[in-house]
């Protein structure tokens, strides 16, 4: 019975005597607070129902719209990055729209 006991008592005693430790350091634990983008942002404007329709389940507008103003050959490698590296839920008829909207609104000056 002494043996079944030792293991759950050790693993209990490690996650207890951490905390008493810690109790007595010096360490401050302060609040902080972060805007985040808006999560009911959409991308406007002709084109954008791709981009909504796909690129919403991941990123925010705001936080694409941030980005730098790429070429389309930029955009389509981000897209199929997107797509291939990241595993985005990203319908395959709607890749040259979003390309497109991309390079429209965002495209390389």
């Amino acid at each position: 019975m002494l043996k079944e006991l030792a293991l759950p008592l050790l693993l209990t005693a490690g996650l207890i005597a951490p905390t008493s430790v810690v109790a007595d350091s010096d360490i401050v634990l302060k609040s902080v607070s972060t805007d985040l983008p808006d999560p009911g942002r959409m991308f406007e404007g002709p084109g954008s129902d791709a981009a909504n329709n796909n690129c919403l389940a991941c990123h925010s507008a705001g936080m694409v719209l941030n980005q730098p103003g790429l070429t389309r050959d930029a955009w389509a490698a981000e897209v199929n990055k997107m797509i291939h590296a990241y595993h985005a839920p990203v319908e395959p008829q709607d890749v040259a729209a979003i390309v497109d909207y991309l390079a429209r609104i965002k495209g390389a000056q």
